[in-house]
């Protein structure tokens, strides 16, 4: 597996490009850690207990990260109903 840092700095990248959307609805996700092949992300603010967190998680964060960063192979949420 790459570097951790830059392993990390490419997934922030790419959740960089989801942010915008998720601030609208006055939230944001963060990077808590990777565990094998899998993100383990946290819903902030308004996603952590929005209905359309499972849809946000498949078109958005998956599609941007899973396509960006090879590397990982899969994305959970440790909250929200995701």
């Amino acid at each position: 597996m790459a570097d951790q840092t830059d392993l990390l700095q490419r997934i922030d990248a790419a959740l960089d490009t989801v942010r915008p959307h998720l601030a609208v609805d006055g939230g944001n996700i963060e990077i808590v850690k990777i565990e094998d092949d899998c993100l383990l992300v946290k819903w902030l603010g308004a996603c952590s207990n929005c209905s359309m967190s499972i849809m946000t998680m498949r078109a958005g964060v998956e599609d941007a990260v899973l396509k960006r960063v090879p590397e990982i192979k899969s994305i959970k949420a440790v909250n929200g109903l995701s």
